[in-house]
Order: structure tokens, then sequence, then C-alpha cells
């Protein structure tokens, strides 16, 4: 190794070279200058000022020490962890030196070797308040610590979030505590804070694979896989032995495969295999919340095309359970009950989303939804009669006649008063159905859903079955028309016969 002698140096004949006595005192102008920086809180001066006392005097503990403290004000804790540790070596009973290497220790997240430190000041001076309350500081992040590993081994990933923020509290530079709150408010859905604690870390320190992992897991959870994927690989050339960086990445290229092959089934009318694709793909990460609304609700529709309405019902109500903001799922199940003619249910998911987009599209099916409850409600004639809503008017006519001799009431004219007080309150609305059904005026009016109490008002009280009877048969004008009992049919074996 080359020395001194051997070097080639010019001395400026003018330079003054200073005694070990001159070197103090223009230490301590530039340590005073120092201090008084500090005090007015420029703390980059400040630190511009002890550094020249170092360079001075690189021996004197308390130059490293009043250094230390402006960095910790700088927030440059692993810079003033240095400069502690090196007043300490220097100087073993240095107290401040000690108290500063601890709570730059605590700052950083090292509970234990902070409470070395302040125990060892607690040696210096017993009686030190400030380096017992550090000790009970210390004490309580360790205490948090290993509430947040219990707490996120059960994913109570609420109270790993309470810990976390309670031990920031006093190590507020600890990059690992800030990435296990965000990957666990990440985990709770909270993306928007989940992101900005990493970007938070991330400006701090660009090549933090914990920090890039989280934001690659916010993304993957709000089924922003392509990018997710990169932030993951990305995670993984600064950290290649990330083992949940490289679980999350294959989960969400797997993820997307099965969705996508699902998706192209379905396209392609093969709804049986894209049911399976779907269901595959959701045992993939049960924590991907987002993306398996979507699969449920993609599932969904593809039990309804599949005519398993029940089914389809169910997962359209597990994607609004995992997101209850999810519109889609919404639409879906509401239609799934039009199918099952469960207006109430559809009027219900109807409002829902109406209240959430309100656009003319939404509006209509609602107000469509509303008709067929209203609807429901009512007297079902086609289901009186017994015929289908497409029905002739042939095949109204043939009901009719059917019905309306089923339960006249001479026909049970020997029957118990309670089956014959049954049988006329059908026999009326057997005539009901046949008036409205029979009149295609009315029939609109009934199909559209219109209120028909004006075009029925007198079916009440006023409404006579018999005279729609008689006029149907042909017994007007004073015809007549009896039920006889055919003894050679047997009981219950009736006849119509006009007078």
């Amino acid at each position: 190794m080359a020395t001194v002698d051997d070097c080639d140096v010019t001395m400026d004949p003018e330079m003054e070279i200073l005694s070990d006595e001159e070197l103090e005192r223009e230490a301590e102008s530039f340590k005073e200058q120092g201090n008084a920086y500090y005090i007015k809180k420029d703390y980059s001066e400040a630190f511009n000022y002890y550094t020249k006392a170092i360079d001075m005097c690189p021996k004197n503990a308390s130059y490293y020490g009043n250094r230390a403290a402006t960095l910790m004000m700088l927030s440059r804790h692993r810079e003033a962890l240095e400069d502690s540790q090196q007043a300490v070596r220097l100087d073993d009973t240095f107290m401040k030196g000690h108290l500063r290497e601890g709570k730059c220790h605590l700052s950083l997240g090292n509970a234990m070797a902070a409470s070395r430190c302040f125990h060892r000041v607690l040696e210096l001076e017993p009686d030190n308040s400030q380096a017992q309350q550090e000790v009970k500081n210390a004490d309580s992040v360790l205490e948090y610590e290993k509430m947040a590993e219990l707490g996120f081994e059960k994913h109570d990933f609420r109270m790993v979030v309470f810990c976390m923020d309670r031990a920031l509290e006093s190590a507020s530079a600890c990059h690992r505590f800030k990435v296990l709150k965000a990957e666990c408010l990440a985990m709770l859905g909270r993306y928007p804070e989940a992101q900005s604690v990493a970007s938070d870390i991330l400006r701090m320190d660009a090549t933090n694979g914990d920090a890039l992992y989280v934001r690659g897991l916010c993304l993957y959870y709000e089924d922003c896989i392509d990018k997710a994927v990169q932030f993951f690989v990305q995670a993984l050339r600064m950290a290649p032995d990330h083992e949940k960086a490289r679980l999350a990445c294959r989960n969400a290229k797997a993820l997307k495969a099965k969705k996508e092959d699902g998706n192209k089934a379905f396209k392609d009318g093969n709804y049986d295999a894209a049911y399976e694709l779907y269901s595959e793909a959701l045992t993939i990460d049960p924590n991907n919340i987002k993306t398996n609304a979507k699969l449920f609700c993609n599932r969904g529709t593809v039990g309804s095309k599949l005519k398993k309405i029940d089914q389809a019902i169910e997962d359209c109500t597990k994607a609004v359970k995992l997101d209850e903001t999810y519109i889609k799922a919404y639409l879906r199940r509401a239609q799934c009950y039009m199918d099952k003619e469960e207006y109430d249910e559809a009027v219900r998911d109807y409002e829902k989303v109406y209240q959430t987009e309100k656009t003319k599209e939404h509006k209509h099916l609602l107000k469509n939804a509303q008709l067929e409850l209203k609807k429901s409600k009512r007297k079902d004639y086609y289901k009186v009669l017994g015929v289908d809503k497409n029905a002739t008017e042939d095949e109204i006519k043939k009901a009719y006649r059917k019905r309306a001799l089923m339960h006249h009431p001479d026909r049970h004219s020997s029957a118990s008063a309670e089956v014959q007080k049954e049988e006329e309150k059908k026999f009326k609305e057997v005539g009901e159905a046949f008036t409205v059904l029979s009149d295609p005026k009315k029939k609109s009016r009934y199909d559209s859903g219109h209120d028909l109490e004006d075009d029925t008002g007198n079916m009440g009280a006023d409404f006579d079955a018999n005279n729609i009877f008689k006029a149907f048969f042909g017994g007007g004008g004073g015809q007549g028309y009896s039920f006889e009992a055919n003894q050679s049919s047997g009981p219950g074996n009736f006849f119509f016969q006009f007078g």
C-alpha cells in the first residue's frame, strides 16, 4: 500500500497547519454554529456544521451525537443510527449517544435492540425518566408485533392493522411494519390506503420488494391482473426469494387464463364447459374478492342459459356478497327472479340498481318489474280458466264452457253449504275471467297491467255470473236450464239440459 511518503504531493506553502488545540477550537466553533441552526430548526445547515466539526475532530463523541440528533429530525434514521453507534463506540459512557441509538433502533422497528440501549442508559443514570418511558415504548412495540403475528395467522387483518398503527407510533420509520399494514389493508379490500402506504415506501426505497409486492397485490385484487403481474415480476427481480410475490404471480396468471377460457366457451355457446371453467377458476384464490365476484356472476349467467335458475340466483347472491357495488350481478339476479315470477325480489334488486345508477334503461327495467308485480297481485284470469296467456279466442271459450259447467251452483245443490259457497265463488270467478278475456279491449288492458277496476267495477255484488252463463249457452229469452243427476253414471255425475 502506498504511504504518504510515496505520494507526490505538492503542499500549498500558504496552507496553515493547525495544532490539535486549534483544531478543537475550530471544531467547537462549527458545533456552536450547528447548535444555533438546530435551535432554528434549520436541520440541513445544522447537519453541515456538525459534519465540519467531525471533520476537524473525528474522535469527539458529542459531535456524532449532535449530528445523529439532526439526522433523526431529517428522518434519516439509518444514518442517525450509524452516527449514534459511532458516538458510543468512542465513549461508552455517553448517555445521550445510547439514548439516540435506542431511539433510532425503535424508529426502525428493532425494539429488542432499542430496549438494550435504553437499559444501558439506565445503568448509567438509573433515574433517567426518558429512558424509563422508552423502555415501555419498546416493550409495547414488541407486544404489538406478537399480536400482529397471531392476527395474521388467524386472518384477522383488522387486528393486524390496529397493531401496526399502534407500533408505528413509536416505530415511524419501520418499512416492515408499514408493508405488513399495507398488505392487510389490501386483504381487507382497502386498496387506496394500501397503495398509498406502499407508494410512500417506494418513494424512499424504489427497490423495496415487499412494497412492490403490495402494489401488485392491490392491482391483482382490483382485477387489473396484467399490471399486477408486472409488479410481481419486478418484486421478484428485487427479491428473487420473495415467495408471496411468486405465489401471487402464479395465481394471477392461472386466474386470467381460466377466466378467459370460460369466456371463450361461453361465446362459443358451450355453456357446460364454461360453467366448469368458471367453477375451476373460483378455486384458485378465495381471497381475490373482486375477480371471484365476476366469476360467480359469469357462472350465474351460464346457469340461467342452462335453465338452472335457482343456481344462477345463488351465484349472483354470492357475487353481491363479495362486492355490494356489483351492478351486473344485481341485474342478472333480478332477471332470474323475473323468470321465476318472483317479482317482489326482482323489484328489490332493480330498485338497488336504479338507486346506484339512475339510467333510462334501469328505470325501464324497474317499472316493468313493478308492473309485473302489480299484475301478479290481481286475480290471474288465465289460471282461473286454466289456459295459457297466449290462448286463442276459441281456447278461451272452450275453457269457459268446461269450468262454468264444472262450478255451476246447480251442479252442487246437494253438497254441503260450505262446498256450495266455494263452488259459487269459483263459478263467479270463471264468469269474471271470461268477461275480461273474451273482450279484446278488456283483455288488452288486462295484459298490459292497467287497473281493470273501472272495467270490472260491477263485478262485485252487482256482477251476475248467471247472465254470462245464459248468454254463452244460449239460455236467454226465458229459456231454462237445469242440472240433473244421471243415476246410471254414479254419484257426482251430471248432465246439462236446456228446458
